[in-house]
């Protein structure tokens, strides 16, 4: 299976990951056919795990080979990395800021149920596009053999993203069966947010490939979305839980499992 994986094109590579990150949502989404709720210390141990492998991951597979390509392509490597996390922060931010302002306007008309819904559909489809950006940059990178920049990083990156997918899926299905949507629909919807992950993984692809100039700037920018994603949302939320010891320790075994995969495999 990984011999054949190994044999296709960067962009198809990207694809099928992102589809792998695109089912986990819909197994998320899925949740809405068998629970109104989930164990939270379950769903808080993956999401952070999930943050340690994500961190690994914006170092050892996305900073690291951002600076070495920029240098040598006669740039300055630590301005390049600054300039792509910088702008991957702050597109992540920008989403979360469309979240609020949407999620602010809850209470205006007495058709606000279905406008909630629009807005969740929304701001979780608006989040998932860099990380889609991030796995097709990962794959696409793979092109130009960079130290760091390996198929199993690329496949542990996409693992991580696609362990957060679950409960992301949760966050669209579940919420949207408490606003009197059919369990039907909620999963339906909650599946749907994940589609542009597959599509946004094949541009960041194909950019990477045809434009050997912006590959350390994209590198570095999906580092710094994914970095944002784990410091605004993940950890905090997996803080949240009485057992907040355990939870930091599967944030450093989430950490050290992608390093180990990245040094020792790559």
């Amino acid at each position: 299976m990984l011999d054949f994986f190994s044999r296709l094109n960067y962009p198809t590579m990207a694809l099928f990951a992102a589809l792998f990150t695109w089912l986990i949502t819909t197994l998320g989404a899925a949740v809405v056919f068998f629970f109104k709720k989930v164990n939270k210390t379950i769903m808080d141990a993956m999401l952070g795990f999930a943050a340690g492998v994500m961190i690994a991951a914006s170092f050892f597979s996305l900073l690291s080979p951002a600076i070495e390509m920029a240098e040598n392509l006669q740039l300055t490597g630590y301005i390049v990395a600054a300039i792509g996390v910088m702008l991957g922060a702050i597109l992540l931010f920008t989403g979360d800021k469309i979240f609020d302002k949407l999620q602010s306007k809850k209470n205006f008309s007495s058709k606000s149920s279905f406008k909630r819904c629009l807005m969740l559909i929304f701001s979780i489809t608006i989040h998932n596009i860099p990380e889609g950006l991030a796995i097709g940059v990962a794959f696409g990178s793979l092109a130009y053999n960079l130290e760091g920049a390996t198929l199993s990083s690329a496949l542990m990156l996409a693992f991580g993203i696609g362990l957060q997918n679950f409960p992301e899926g949760m966050s669209v299905s579940l919420p949207l069966r408490r606003e009197g949507l059919s369990r039907k629909k909620s999963f339906f919807f909650g599946m749907l947010s994940g589609i542009v992950e597959p599509i946004s993984s094949i541009v960041g692809a194909i950019l990477v490939i045809k434009v050997r100039l912006l590959l350390p700037y994209l590198l570095a920018f999906a580092a710094g979305a994914m970095i944002y994603v784990v410091v605004e949302e993940l950890i905090p939320e997996s803080q949240t839980n009485k057992k907040k010891d355990f939870m930091a320790f599967c944030t450093l075994i989430g950490f050290v499992i992608m390093m180990m995969m990245d040094i020792a495999l790559g």
